[in-house]
């Protein structure tokens, strides 16, 4: 007879996924690793328009005073929106291999 840790579970016994269970908590969870480009900010080139800001959907894009500050790497997913509507071009995208933190 095969022990209860074998038995495949009834529908009833599986928690559903995809569910939010407190509001707020997407901090918790740092997506930073999924990223296979990071953006890299190039600060002479940047005008402090704040585009990059508007556009991230997991609002990276961090700012002081109205100016840019820096990325949040740990919940930076890579999209590289950012960098696509930087219209003086001062964030790239660069492999995540090049950077060893």
């Amino acid at each position: 007879m095969a022990d209860d840790t074998s038995r495949l579970k009834k529908y009833s016994e599986i928690p559903i996924g995809g569910i939010i269970e407190k509001a707020g908590n997407s901090e918790e969870y740092l997506t930073g690793g999924w990223r296979a480009m990071r953006p890299v900010h190039i600060p002479e080139k940047c005008i402090n328009c704040m585009i990059c800001w508007v556009v991230c959907p997991d609002c990276c894009v961090k700012g002081k005073d109205g100016n840019f500050s820096h990325f949040d790497y740990s919940h930076c997913k890579g999209c590289g929106l950012c960098a696509a509507n930087c219209p003086t071009k001062a964030i790239v995208m660069k492999p995540e291999s090049e950077f060893k933190d």
